[in-house]
């Protein structure tokens, strides 16, 4: 997804969260400024790892059971705090999309193993980006919600989950597996408001479903 075309749902996002986009900018800036020696990659390496089949890893509570009944198949990507169950089921991931949400050392872990982490930097996250940005050592691709500039990526999309499902697509994916995803049961998490946490699900599910070019495939169990 180019900007132009995710600029217009960041901008009902933001009004719909009451977001600060000038603190998602602020929050891009420090993650720049601390990964300057960091294994920076661009554009390339995921367009030579994306394939036409992809999987995607959420973090809803039928992802074991999901990876049980159907093997995930193609590039595998896991959505953030998805990560420490993906690799305690077995499976390491070739790309993890985080906004270093969840248990962050096992993505740390995953990085470490290769996988391409794209970091994602916005307002509600300066510690987390503070604290953890410089531990990965693997291929790393800056993201922002906001616009894109230098080595700031945006393939679109706002959750985890659904920032998966764009970048696949962005480089080409056809067919792509959800794998423990759930769009009306938030996975809630110690302080989580439980009807913003249910605001982010629905822009997730609009985003894959409602934002999906019809020559892409969305399987979901």
């Amino acid at each position: 997804m180019e900007y132009s075309e995710w600029e217009p749902v960041y901008l009902e996002i933001v009004k719909d969260l009451d977001l600060d986009i000038s603190e998602d900018e602020n929050s891009v800036r420090v993650m720049k400024a601390l990964t300057l020696n960091s294994n920076l990659v661009m554009d390339g390496v995921l367009a030579e790892l994306i394939g036409r089949n992809v999987t995607v890893f959420g973090d809803a509570g039928s992802l074991e059971d999901d990876i049980g009944k159907t093997e995930p198949c193609g590039t595998l990507i896991s959505a953030g705090s998805a990560t420490e169950r993906v690799l305690e089921a077995g499976v390491v991931p070739h790309i993890v999309v985080t906004d270093l949400d969840g248990n962050v050392g096992s993505q740390i872990e995953a990085s470490s193993s290769g996988a391409v982490t794209l970091v994602l930097a916005h307002g509600d996250n300066y510690g987390a980006v503070a604290r953890y940005v410089k531990e990965f050592t693997g291929p790393l691709i800056l993201t922002t919600q906001s616009r894109p500039f230098g080595t700031v990526m945006n393939y679109g999309g706002f959750t985890d989950g659904d920032r998966s499902v764009c970048t696949a697509r962005h480089f080409g994916a056809k067919r792509i597996l959800l794998e423990g995803f759930d769009f009306e049961r938030p996975r809630l998490k110690a302080g989580d408001d439980s009807e913003r946490s249910m605001k982010k699900l629905e822009w997730a599910r609009r985003i894959i479903y409602d934002m999906n070019p019809p020559d892409v495939d969305i399987i979901r169990h």
